[in-house]
């Protein structure tokens, strides 16, 4: 029995419609085959650079965590058992681990805030035109370019020193006897050291956010009325308020890793008075020879450092967000 005319028209139009629909699924398929070899080919040359990245960083973590849950000293070999996470309670109750834990924090927020503070006003002042700028610009760069290691002995010897250091030769011109500073005030002697050597990077990031605002913004300011306070206030601080969290993140997660300047400058006393997480990990792995402890501390180090990070990084890109809302 043949079909209508119409009918049989409805019918080949469907049949053409389902081979429509099949070709372009089909070059769908390809087309999204072809992305992702391209992709992986793009990723390729990437590979190396992950592989190093997992060797040297996750594969060390991943040891570290292992040997957090074991009793495990050098001294005492037969002595090595898995012990779970009797390693992270025993640190809890350990007096010189809080006191390390609070220098930590203490030396982190006060070098990263008053470096802050400094650079902030550096900043300012560089960004208004003067002559000689530029050489200005060079001498402030200069204690950021000085390896930790040379930093930590110039202000131990060179300035700190009871006997002969620059800090003492200038308060004896005042009346006001020598300080053993690295002895009698070893966390401030620290944070002025780290100060005087992050103040240049702090200047440098809320430098270039100065020099990012539009002075259009400044000059309407000035227009209406707004006085130099006003306008930093109202205008360039909001501005610089990416730049400034970008410092405070950077600044703290380096300078919670100190280690030269307290070992060069005060070895962690008198006593621990001094010592922070890094500084009283290398006490417990190199010279008590107790890998278990230090393990754990290393991952408790490890694990506060990304929670903080996490947090700052929140935070920036909440301001991006609102930035580009804008």
């Amino acid at each position: 029995m043949s079909l209508a005319p119409e009918q049989a028209g409805r019918h080949d139009q469907h049949d053409q419609h389902d081979g429509h629909d099949r070709r372009d699924a089909a070059t769908l398929r390809a087309e999204r085959a072809a992305q992702r070899a391209e992709a992986r080919r793009r990723r390729l040359p990437l590979l190396p650079a992950l592989l190093f990245v997992i060797v040297c960083t996750q594969v060390p973590f991943l040891l570290t965590i292992w040997y957090s849950l074991r009793s495990r000293n050098l001294l005492r070999p037969e002595g090595d058992q898995f012990v779970g996470l009797q390693n992270f309670i025993d640190l809890f109750v350990d007096s010189t681990f809080r006191t390390a834990a609070i220098n930590s924090v203490g030396i982190t927020l006060g070098c990263v805030l008053i470096s802050m503070v400094l650079g902030l006003g550096l900043a300012l002042l560089l960004d208004r035109s003067f002559p000689g700028r530029g050489v200005v610009r060079t001498l402030l760069i200069t204690p950021f370019l000085i390896m930790p290691v040379a930093g930590a002995m110039l202000w131990s010897i060179s300035m700190f020193d009871p006997s002969y250091g620059l800090v003492n030769w200038m308060l004896e011109l005042v009346g006001v006897g020598a300080v053993d500073f690295t002895s009698q005030h070893p966390v401030a002697s620290i944070i002025v050291a780290l100060v005087w050597q992050w103040t240049p990077f702090m200047m440098l990031l809320l430098l270039a956010g100065l020099q990012s605002q539009t002075k259009d913004v400044l000059e309407a300011a000035q227009i209406d009325g707004a006085g130099p306070v006003k306008t930093f206030l109202l205008v360039t601080l909001p501005h610089l308020r990416f730049y400034l969290e970008l410092s405070v993140l950077l600044g703290a997660i380096y300078v919670v890793n100190t280690f030269d300047h307290i070992y060069l400058m005060t070895a962690g006393g008198p006593g621990t008075a001094s010592a922070n997480l890094p500084f009283y990990i290398y006490q417990r792995a190199f010279l008590g020879f107790d890998i278990g402890q230090s393990a754990a501390m290393g991952v408790v180090t490890v694990i506060a450092t990304i929670i903080l990070a996490l947090l700052a990084l929140r935070l920036i890109f909440r301001s991006i967000n609102a930035k580009e809302q804008s």
